[in-house]
């Protein structure tokens, strides 16, 4: 039977179309993708993020252990900030993708992906258990849900929601004045919650965890909020093509334990001057020495279907790679994708053919993100 989230009788209300995700029973759209995904670039779009996972890490060397495990430096962070970061095996590959946040002097939040929940606490668990017997880690999922509201007018409207200075012992004060990647926790009504300025879609915006009751109190109040700023409900299918702009990966589709960070282009969130961690060895022989394939961003040249994901990619009449994420950009009005290619084809303007229904169509690969936001 697919899980439900605490949301599952708003998005029926609102008249959502729903779909099964990794699980789950979730709204891919609304009112139609485009909508969606242009109010986000324009004005605000809220999502329902309760399918994510959330692990809590704690204990005498938390920051020793998760830096054992993850890519990027855990000790950068100070009380009240995140960073992303992977969770990597011994062969370099990604278990997972997530977001890292330091609560407290040895006490970290973990976001991960909703069709990852299970095999990745049980992989914590088992690294845990090699570690520390101090060490407490606890898959926190079920306490939590979780909505992203999205957009450049919401900071306009957001303490409408949210008012007061923030209940943690961190440095921010109202909500607003969080800065990118900052999390802190805040009074709303009569219980509280977690808010960070992070989110999906290339814009600024605000991830808001709480408990089912708050989460779905607070999605009433943003919307009703945020109705004269042009606010909208948003499915998944919005989140895809947001993200697919910016070239943020998915899991699965670009990440997966076979594939490095290197080889998906996201060597900057790998930390190698931290010490040891896992398949750090293999990353670094990648760094110095150059990959095979290589992450590509492109877009299509002339009229076509949309490129979607397991499309062939052809270079010079050879077949050279797969699609892993691929649809038609609501704000660019072309076919857009990322695929895997040899990575002496990976350059910016190189020319390549989409075959679509077993046809083959132009594109040329362009660089990262395929979208950039207008200059004010």
């Amino acid at each position: 039977m697919l899980k439900r989230t605490p949301l599952f009788t708003a998005h029926q209300k609102l008249g959502g179309k729903l779909v099964e995700f990794g699980g789950w029973e979730m709204p891919v759209q609304y009112t139609s993708i485009t909508d969606e995904h242009l109010a986000v670039r324009q004005a605000a779009g809220i999502f329902d993020i309760s399918h994510m996972g959330e692990v809590t890490v704690s204990g005498s060397g938390a920051a020793a252990f998760l830096n054992s495990i993850l890519t990027n430096d855990i000790r950068k962070l100070a009380p009240g900030e995140g960073q992303y970061t992977l969770m990597g095996n011994e062969r370099g590959g990604v278990i997972d993708d997530l977001y890292a946040y330091r609560l407290s002097g040895e006490v970290f939040f973990l976001v991960i992906n909703a069709s990852r929940i299970e095999p990745d606490v049980a992989w914590l668990q088992a690294q845990a258990a090699k570690f520390s017997s101090e060490l407490k880690l606890t898959d926190a999922s079920h306490n939590y849900a979780a909505v992203a509201v999205q957009g450049p007018r919401v900071r306009e409207f957001i303490e409408t929601c949210i008012p007061g200075e923030s209940s943690s012992a961190m440095r921010v004060g109202r909500v607003t004045e969080l800065k990118k990647n900052e999390i802190a926790g805040f009074h709303f009504e009569h219980g509280s919650m977690l808010v960070s300025r992070t989110g999906y879609t290339g814009e600024d915006g605000f991830e808001i965890v709480g408990s089912d009751e708050a989460i779905r109190h607070v999605w009433d109040a943003l919307l009703a909020a945020g109705q004269p700023f042009g606010i909208k409900p948003c499915g998944l299918g919005a989140r895809d093509t947001l993200r697919t702009e910016v070239c943020y990966p998915l899991y699965g589709h670009e990440l997966d334990e076979q594939t490095t960070p290197i080889e998906a282009g996201l060597g900057f969130f790998v930390a190698f001057d931290k010490g040891e961690f896992n398949g750090r060895s293999i990353l670094a022989e990648q760094k110095a020495k150059g990959v095979k394939k290589k992450l590509i961003a492109f877009k299509m040249t002339g009229k076509s279907a949309p490129p979607r994901p397991h499309y062939p990619i052809w270079v010079n009449g050879a077949n050279a790679g797969v699609v892993t994420s691929g649809t038609q950009s609501p704000s660019l009005g072309i076919g857009i994708g990322m695929g895997y290619v040899p990575a002496e084809l990976a350059k910016p303007d190189t020319k390549i053919e989409i075959e679509i229904r077993g046809k083959r169509f132009a594109a040329v690969v362009v660089s990262k993100p395929i979208y950039k936001k207008p200059s004010p």
